[in-house]
């Protein structure tokens, strides 16, 4: 169980890599890059795989494992949030519309902050 939840981790990394990764490249003319989307699904797909799989690994193991499901929560809503604006970003895209400074930044920086919550909040 504890490969598994170390293998979901990595992909979340991944994830997160896709969103701050692209919005950075795109800095200087903001837009919401599909993969973006992408990335923003594999990290909720897999946050909510591991905020599964650790009551399981808390209980096999309590020092290692001790979830502060608070922190998750807040990492879920801005997660959701990254990926709401992802989406509507990447539909804009696709009709050939015209993405905001905002919306395209609202997509990394929320993703940015996540990561922020993720290693800074202990």
């Amino acid at each position: 169980m504890t490969i598994l939840f170390y293998i979901l981790l990595f992909l979340h990394i991944v994830g997160a890599s896709m969103v701050v990764g692209v919005w950075i490249a795109n800095m200087k003319t903001p837009t919401v890059h599909p993969r973006q989307r992408d990335g923003a699904f594999v990290q909720l797909i897999t946050g909510i795989a591991m905020m599964g799989i650790l009551p399981v690994l808390h209980n096999q193991n309590p020092a290692e494992f001790d979830p502060n499901y608070f922190k998750l929560g807040i990492k879920f809503a801005v997660g959701l949030a990254v990926a709401v604006l992802a989406v509507i970003g990447a539909r804009k895209v696709k009709k050939g519309e015209a993405v905001s400074k905002g919306l395209a930044h609202g997509v990394g920086g929320l993703a940015l902050l996540n990561v922020a919550i993720a290693t800074l909040w202990q």
